[in-house]
């Protein structure tokens, strides 16, 4: 089994075999770790995030009682952990919609056996990332009533032009559109999964979630019409969500962030960090469940290479900053470059330029983008850069106003700290029961690449 699907899933020739027994084949490689017990190393990897979300929940609680004072923020350094971490983790849901919707469009079959792992990616990201505007608000339990536009009793209403406002709108679309595609692509899959069960409980379960598919002609059709046109929706998301969250710094007019290359530059960097969570997540993967002839090595390099690439466009992008400080000769645009570059903030600057531009270039290497153990520290170390890259956007560029006299030093808190470390708790507690309880992989593409496969033999 395991040669016929290294063969498919690599794009090279398929050796003949009864049909039926390759879709007996893909079910079971992709329904297993679903219905078999849970190994030691799903359980570890749940044990230490669940230990993070809790402490999470409990930093969380304690900014809900205790305010925002309990963080570093301060004057001039307003936004500091917090925005950092919002923007942080919208980039990493942005590689879900392209390899899913973006790839889907173009006819890339590469995507196939990593599809569904990122879409759920993209909404456990989303839902890390709302966490932070909400907690950032001081009294999240107003957050909804300020926010949202409806008519109420002081004629109150938003202020459409704020970007803060903007981000509410962009965020919720780009979440509730990622979620229905998403869902819809899961729904063959959970009528499978109805039709293995064994117990009572989980066929009644899957079969609710199922929408009572049936699998006919007809339910097809409108599936694959359904699937296209949220593909289609999905797609310019992935340029505009990110675009306007660069809108909250670039429409304003302190010195470092009033720049109109931030819009693409967002875009390239939030693609470049979410490839690498997403290799880091199906490194794990293969790893915890034993998927190696599902998702092959080829994955992980054809992945990688689009790293080398949007790793090429963020060292570009910084490069770009530093000449359009320099040819504005906007004396406040120098000064906030050079003190990023040297200033007391430098070691998390020349952090994000060595995690972001040098180390990523061991990619050129072919044995590098397909070896898991050479990948993993790489993956790892471009997340930590993407992490400094937002923090130094926004902290260097407050920390120092116009105005000596206004000048102070952000040190966060352990509430901060905690939240950070705690959010990836929540992502892969999320992502952990996912891969648990329900299909990481889609059999339905994996069944349709063996359809293709047997017309091109035909």
């Amino acid at each position: 089994m395991e040669a016929r699907n290294e063969a498919l899933f690599n794009l090279r020739p398929f050796p003949l075999a009864p049909p039926d027994t390759r879709v007996r084949d893909l079910d079971e490689a992709v329904f297993q770790p679903i219905e078999r017990r849970a190994s030691w190393r799903w359980w570890a990897a749940f044990g230490v995030s669940a230990a993070l979300l809790a402490l999470f929940a409990v930093c969380a609680t304690v900014t809900v009682v205790g305010g925002i004072g309990l963080w570093g923020v301060n004057n001039p350094v307003g936004w500091a952990f917090g925005i950092t971490n919002l923007v942080f983790w919208i980039g990493i849901g942005h590689a879900g919609t392209l390899i899913s919707a973006i790839l889907y469009l173009l006819r890339q079959h590469w995507r196939t056996a990593i599809a569904r792992f990122a879409e759920a990616m993209t909404l456990f990201a989303v839902l890390c990332a709302v966490q932070f505007p909400v907690l950032h608000t001081g009294r999240p339990w107003l957050a909804i009533y300020w926010m949202f536009p409806y008519p109420n009793h002081n004629s109150i209403w938003p202020n459409f032009r704020s970007p803060l406002e903007w981000d509410v709108f962009a965020i919720s679309t780009y979440g509730l559109v990622s979620l229905l595609f998403w869902y819809t692509g899961l729904i063959p899959d959970l009528a499978t999964a109805r039709d293995r069960a064994k117990t009572p409980l989980r066929k009644a379960v899957f079969g609710l979630l199922s929408l009572g598919w049936t699998g006919s002609a007809r339910a097809w059709n409108h599936y694959e019409r359904a699937y296209l046109l949220l593909a289609g929706l999905a797609t310019p998301l992935v340029l505009s969500v990110h675009s306007v969250i660069s809108f909250d710094f670039a429409v304003s007019i302190v010195p470092g962030w009033h720049t109109t290359i931030f819009p693409p530059y967002f875009v390239a960097g939030a693609i470049f960090s979410g490839f690498a969570m997403v290799s880091f997540g199906i490194v794990f993967l293969r790893w915890a469940f034993g998927l190696e002839h599902l998702i092959s090595k080829d994955h992980l390099d054809v992945m990688n290479k689009v790293m080398i690439a949007t790793s090429l466009m963020v060292g570009y992008a910084y490069g770009m900053e530093f000449f359009t400080a320099w040819y504005s000769g906007v004396l406040s645009e120098k000064a906030v470059f050079l003190n990023r570059a040297l200033g007391p903030y430098s070691w998390a600057y020349w952090t994000m330029v060595t995690c972001n531009v040098l180390i990523p270039q061991f990619l050129w290497f072919g044995r590098v983008r397909r070896t898991p153990m050479l990948l993993f520290p790489i993956v790892v170390a471009v997340n930590v850069g993407m992490w400094f890259e937002r923090f130094v956007i926004i902290v260097t560029s407050l920390h120092r106003d116009y105005l000596p006299s206004a000048w102070g030093m952000y040190h966060p808190t352990w509430v901060e700290v905690g939240l950070l470390a705690g959010s990836f708790g929540l992502f892969f507690t999320c992502l952990l029961l996912f891969v648990r309880f329900l299909p990481a992989i889609s059999v339905t593409e994996l069944k349709g690449a063996v359809a293709a496969e047997e017309k091109g033999h035909a």
